[in-house]
């Protein structure tokens, strides 16, 4: 029963992806839908996209981790909604129509002499290219453990495959429109695993009373503790370094590629409305089960499990099925959209010339592939390597984004700057050991990152 209902939603993804292919004529079509997406599919579609596996397993596996502290994770989260739906959307839906920019490079990159605009198209290009062959990785892992979990018969090593060959089959078909009308049908899968899983297992534990009961009966101080660490100082820094991570989402191309495909900027209020709505449920949702989780077993061996584990005890078969799916929504939302930004990369921000849907293709086909091999050789945790790729992108090219839209024109050289300094250094920092919250890799390289371009802004503005 598992596997048909898997099979029916994977079907069903094709199916989109069949019907999106005839509206696909030219690369603005291929990247930006035209520039036709109204606002619930764009809402619903964005919150999928910046909501990747990590969200559903890792996620609700740092809350069973970590206990009552994970709670700081909801408004760390739902803050970088908020940063991009009422900075960042408004401003960049007209701003990105005006210069006509495709991708969030070329944006970051129009304005510039022609020789910078060709380097710093190529270094945006390679930095995605970078940092998306690892995050999908993270994603076609999180589909092997999902649908292995749910349904034994079927190894991970297979699952992996499958999963990815859909993914990279619809999207080749249907481009963004596929992405963007599969997104939105799969947000509204990962919040029906948000409404249901964890007010199931709050009710098998009893409720919230006998939940907080329960994690104090386990012996474990540090898990009721709402801050566990040894000083007000290092908890300052843990809290501050998870709000780190909201920081990351206007730098974030697989997201803010929608704010640009939206058909009139009237229509943003409401979709603000539907994208921090889902946001706060389905973080609350997360964090719930994963403390519903450590009470009722408090021994897994992978914490991340706890949402697939709970599924199959908890809930019939069928039901068992959808909630699997809904993990494999959360995987294919982001993985689907970072395909589609990567082809942007090499198609059009690192070559030259007339642009190509056929080449856009292959570089779908090719980047999914490596993709995939990276998932299948290089296992890791994907909390870890999901939030890695995130600050690096976000650490990279949000500081500039913001200036851009809010100040003006920043002098070239300074754009420049700014990324190198805002990747390099989160990369440079991730080899070091972590402070609490990961406050250093998260927080510093961001804010050089925002000086040097608002310097850059204040040179501009010379004679």
């Amino acid at each position: 029963m598992v596997l048909a209902t898997l099979l029916v939603y994977l079907l069903l993804l094709l199916a989109i992806g069949a019907w999106a292919r005839q509206r696909v004529s030219d690369s603005a079509d291929f990247h930006l839908a035209g520039r036709r997406l109204g606002p619930v599919v764009a809402s619903l579609s964005a919150s999928a996209s910046s909501s990747s596996v990590w969200t559903l397993l890792g996620m609700s596996g740092a809350a069973y981790a970590w206990g009552i502290q994970a709670v700081w994770l909801i408004p760390a989260v739902v803050s970088g909604f908020a940063i991009n739906w009422f900075l960042v959307a408004p401003r960049l839906q007209q701003s990105s129509r005006d210069n006509q920019a495709l991708t969030l490079v070329e944006y970051l990159a129009h304005g510039t002499r022609p020789s910078m605009q060709r380097v710093l198209r190529l270094l945006g290009g390679l930095l995605i290219l970078f940092c998306f062959t690892f995050y999908v990785a993270a994603q076609f892992d999180g589909a092997g453990s999902a649908i292995a979990t749910a349904v034994p018969q079927v190894s991970t090593t297979n699952a992996i495959i499958v999963g990815a060959a859909i993914v990279i089959a619809y999207v080749v078909m249907g481009g963004f429109w596929a992405a963007s009308v599969t997104d939105a049908v799969q947000g509204l899968m990962m919040l029906l695993v948000a409404l249901v899983l964890p007010y199931v297992a709050l009710a098998a534990v009893g409720g919230p009373v006998a939940l907080m009961e329960g994690l104090a009966a386990l012996n474990e101080p540090g898990l009721t503790r709402l801050v566990d660490q040894p000083s007000l100082l290092l908890a300052m820094v843990f809290i501050v370094g998870l709000f780190g991570i909201g920081l990351g989402y206007p730098g974030q191309p697989h997201v803010v590629n929608r704010f640009m495909a939206m058909r009139d900027g009237h229509e943003i209020r409401l979709a603000r409305r539907v994208a921090l709505g889902w946001a706060a449920l389905i973080y609350i949702g997360m964090v719930v089960l994963g403390w519903s989780g450590r009470v009722l077993m408090p021994e897994l061996p992978d914490a991340e499990d706890v949402l697939l584990v709970l599924s199959v005890d908890l809930l019939p078969a069928v039901i068992g099925g959808l909630i699997t799916g809904g993990v494999l929504a959360a995987i294919m939302s982001t993985s689907d959209s970072q395909l589609l930004v990567a082809s942007g990369s090499v198609s059009h921000d690192m070559r030259r010339g007339d642009f190509s849907v056929l080449v856009d293709r292959l570089v779908v086909v090719t980047v999914g592939i490596a993709a995939a091999i990276l998932a299948l050789l290089v296992p890791e945790s994907i909390f870890d390597r999901v939030l890695f790729a995130w600050q690096v992108l976000g650490n990279g090219f949000g500081p500039l984004l913001l200036v851009l839209l809010w100040r003006g024109p920043v002098a070239d050289a300074y754009r420049l700057a700014a990324i190198v300094v805002g990747a390099g250094l989160t990369i440079f920092i991730s080899f070091f050991p972590d402070a609490p919250g990961n406050a250093v890799e998260r927080l510093l390289p961001f804010f050089l990152s925002l000086l040097i371009a608002w310097l850059g802004y204040r040179q501009a503005l010379r004679p």
